[in-house]
């Protein structure tokens, strides 16, 4: 278990974190949304019934969709746009795609490679897309579930006030959508940009996430 734990902290940690957090934003949200439901005399609901209802799971699909947007737009980006002493870019000579010798695929590949960067054809082309793949499918997804979600809450709110439903379609242009989307894509977009240029000049000893406090402010690509 101890050989475990270092091996696999960072992400232990982060899921007991993730976890918790989600918890309390459960706790609080059923709170939260009770003192509405008294507000305006409506009944009080179980926090299960709270779990599974719109309210909480736009507030939930919201969040996540803007943040696997982040490591979606981070991931592809980086392929191709440099950040000129930021660890957060590669090296200002290897833009684009790289060669296969550079990515240790096909025949540069050695007998630690994963099987798949061995191989040629659809195999390989999956495999060294697979990060960008499978972030964007979860971005895509919890985005259509946000929408969804979403919908249900607006003509619940709309059905209070005696206005007719809309559809999924219509509520796709409408501002509370939109509101919704932006005001988390926004925050995510500073944080990764103030990241990759704050990264240039300040630094956190023992971090990969930073240079090597000695290192120039120029270097780029490198991480402590």
């Amino acid at each position: 278990m101890r050989r475990f734990l270092k091996h696999n902290g960072l992400s232990v940690v982060f899921l007991l974190m993730f976890l918790g957090s989600l918890g309390g934003q459960a706790v609080a949200g059923h709170a939260d949304f009770n003192e509405q439901q008294r507000f305006h005399g409506d009944p009080e609901i179980s926090i299960g019934r709270y779990l599974t209802s719109s309210s909480f799971t736009v507030d939930v699909m919201e969040n996540w969709q803007s943040e696997y947007l982040q490591f979606t737009t981070f991931i592809l980006l980086t392929v191709w746009l440099l950040q000129r002493g930021s660890p957060e870019s590669k090296e200002l000579d290897k833009g684009g795609r790289e060669s296969d010798k550079d990515q240790k695929v096909g025949p540069h590949a050695d007998e630690k490679s994963p099987r798949w960067a061995k191989v040629d054809g659809i195999r390989r082309t999956i495999f060294e897309n697979s990060l960008l793949l499978v972030m964007g499918t979860f971005w895509l997804g919890t985005w259509v579930a946000q929408s969804i979600s979403g919908v249900v809450q607006y003509n619940s709110d709309r059905l209070d006030h005696q206005l007719p439903t809309v559809s999924w379609l219509t509520y796709l242009g409408r501002p509370d959508f939109w509101n919704r989307t932006l005001q988390n894509w926004q925050s995510e977009f500073l944080a990764v940009g103030s990241m990759a240029i704050l990264a240039v000049y300040l630094r956190q000893r023992g971090s990969p996430e930073s240079k090597p406090v000695g290192a120039p402010h120029h270097s780029t690509g490198i991480e402590g």
